[in-house]
């Protein structure tokens, strides 16, 4: 979470602690990575020799379909869950007629 901060026309926001750009930083740069990596796995190796030693840095290219798919798969499964939860725990209890 942010710290509430008073700006100058009077009207409270929220500013980002220090953790908070840490964390950020960080899921930025693990995505900057995953992206580059992700694209010279996908595009670039394909264009250069098997028997080159930069082809030990990687997963065989099957993978490359494989893990997008269990992770999306698993990322509809999440938020069916986490839809469910929410609907289950905000639903309300039936009324009794006499």
């Amino acid at each position: 979470m942010g710290v509430p901060a008073l700006s100058a026309d009077g009207s409270v926001e929220l500013r980002a602690t220090a953790t908070d750009q840490v964390v950020g930083f960080g899921l930025v740069a693990f995505s900057l990575v995953l992206f580059v990596y992700y694209t010279l796995w996908i595009i670039i190796l394909p264009f250069i020799d098997s028997d080159h030693g930069i082809h030990r840095y990687f997963l065989p290219r099957e993978y490359a379909v494989i893990i997008p798919v269990v992770a999306g798969l698993l990322l509809l499964l999440f938020i069916g869950v986490f839809i469910m939860v929410v609907m289950w725990k905000s639903r309300k209890p039936a009324k009794k007629s006499d």
